[in-house]
């Protein structure tokens, strides 16, 4: 165990190619780093019996599961029947990821649509908070999110946020969380970091979104769950917090949002 403050590494992709051979070094970094607790998202549902395995086998590692945006088109689409069946897994936390990517693949726009939809609806039965990824579909995003709302409450987290802040404030409208990645590290982030500072620290996770978006001193390389920690520092920066309070806060944030993950830690 670590002295250090505890965190948590809301959203990584631990069964991607990147970590093969070396999960159990990975996630013993996580913890010598204070992170105790990890997601990780599967965003094909092909891939789940994998994932599942992966948070089996450690008692750190929780998992979501859905189809991903950019996913939708060349994947069959979820079922309500099959997220709902994935929900009894004792450690299965969260729907998705899912959400709209009109920047790479707006092609799809329609089928990521009823895809979505299919997902919030996933949310809405089980309880369980929906994992969104948003990128340049501000509006439409805004728009389903919203009337899902008004058609049954369901929680939810926007990952990675890097969209506009439009979007950020109907979000936190809802009720719902921001999640910070590597991307509000970087030095010509300061309109994410800008977006984070408007929203209440109460509705704020963070995350690695791993292997991806590494945030510095290892930019360009690898990201794995241990780099939580130096996103959490910019983050108690951009609220001007110690790092001890922004941990204990995302911490308490996660926990509340996540509450199968956080009943489960705790039986």
């Amino acid at each position: 165990m670590t002295d250090l403050p505890q965190i948590v590494d809301s959203h990584c992709h631990l069964d991607f190619p990147d970590f093969d051979g070396e999960l159990p070094e990975v996630i013993a970094r996580a913890r010598a780093a204070g992170v105790t607790r990890m997601v990780t998202i599967c965003t094909r549902l092909r891939n789940e019996p994998t994932v599942r395995a992966i948070a089996e086998t450690y008692p750190e590692v929780f998992y979501a599961a859905g189809t991903h945006p950019m996913s939708a088109a060349e994947e069959p689409l979820a079922t309500l029947d099959e997220l709902i069946a994935l929900a009894t897994h004792p450690k299965f936390v969260g729907i998705g990821e899912t959400g709209l990517d009109y920047h790479y693949t707006a092609d799809s726009a329609e089928v990521q649509k009823t895809s979505l939809r299919t997902h919030i609806e996933a949310a809405q039965e089980t309880g369980l908070p929906l994992i969104i990824h948003a990128r340049a579909a501000d509006e439409d995003m805004a728009a389903i999110l919203t009337e899902g709302m008004k058609a049954k409450p369901f929680a939810c987290v926007m990952h990675c946020y890097s969209s506009g802040p439009d979007l950020a404030r109907t979000a936190i409208d809802l009720g719902f969380y921001l999640s910070m990645s590597g991307i509000a590290t970087f030095p010509r982030s300061q309109e994410v970091r800008d977006i984070f500072a408007a929203a209440p620290v109460e509705r704020i996770l963070v995350e690695t979104d791993s292997p991806y978006l590494a945030p510095p001193p290892h930019r360009g390389k690898r990201n794995e769950p241990a780099y939580t920690a130096l996103t959490a520092k910019i983050g108690a920066d951009v609220y001007g917090l110690p790092f001890e309070d922004f941990a204990r806060i995302t911490t308490e944030n996660f926990d509340r949002l996540f509450a199968k993950a956080a009943s489960w830690s705790q039986a």
